[in-house]
């Protein structure tokens, strides 16, 4: 398999001197395009920071982080969020949508960020939001809809600039069982290609089923992986996201 992120020895502490405390504790991790990665571990063993910094959002105190062959922690920081705009795409757990602003709106943001035409912009907005089964939801204000329908309206933001890598932090933290089933599923089926990987921080167990690989974390260390296997069929992609929407 072919690698699009690999963070080597990565270490990361808050505080100094008799304070300083550890979050990360040299840790090793690699992705492969056409896989869905999960990092899982209890509170406090430190899976967001790691996901924080491999997503270019944290720096590390040491280590590296190589995506798609450039060391992303070695860029300015105007070149980091441009890398960031086109090539990652985040979903909070709080999703951080703007609740006046229509489902459109929201989607369309990182568009705007990227100073496409705003016309374009809206329709393709609409496009993945037709792919999130929201087509109908288009024109409504965010607060008007369920806690499941703005999960999916921050998964199209996400996924709207066509990124790499897409990453979720714990996705259905706030979702009943069955519902953030239906979201995880939908996601590895209609956005998992093999140009595209998909990492997700959780501990939720009941959508353990749906990862290739699960890395273990505890108290600042990868402790264990687990392959799930099942890893992506090259013809099963039902979607083209690439493409533009028409």
């Amino acid at each position: 398999m072919k690698t699009i992120l690999e963070a080597k020895n990565i270490v990361k502490y808050f505080g100094s001197d008799e304070s300083k405390t550890y979050a990360l504790k040299g840790v090793n991790l690699t992705a492969y395009y056409g896989e869905v990665l999960y990092i899982v571990g209890p509170s406090g063993s430190g899976k967001t920071t790691l996901l924080s910094i491999i997503s270019g959002i944290l720096r590390p105190n040491e280590g590296t982080v190589t995506v798609k062959d450039k060391n992303i922690w070695q860029m300015k920081d105007d070149d980091l969020a441009d890398f960031r705009l086109n090539h990652i795409g985040f979903v909070f757990q709080d999703y951080h949508l703007f609740p006046k602003l229509t489902t459109t709106e929201n989607v369309s943001i990182p568009l705007f960020l990227k100073r496409q035409n705003w016309d374009k912009s809206l329709k393709e907005a609409k496009y993945y939001l037709e792919v999130m089964g929201l087509g109908s939801k288009a024109d409504l204000p965010v607060y008007k809809l369920s806690g499941g329908e703005q999960q999916r309206v921050a998964i199209a933001r996400a996924v709207v600039s066509k990124p790499d890598i897409l990453i979720f932090d714990e996705p259905t933290a706030s979702l009943d069982g069955e519902t953030g089933r239906q979201i995880i599923a939908f996601v590895k089926e209609h956005l998992l290609t093999q140009e595209r990987t998909i990492i997700i921080v959780t501990h939720d167990s009941r959508i353990f089923e749906f990862a290739n690989r699960i890395l273990h974390m505890e108290d600042g260390k990868l402790k264990q992986t687990t392959d799930n296997g099942n890893h992506l069929d090259a013809q099963k992609c039902d979607i083209k996201l690439e493409a533009e929407a028409q």
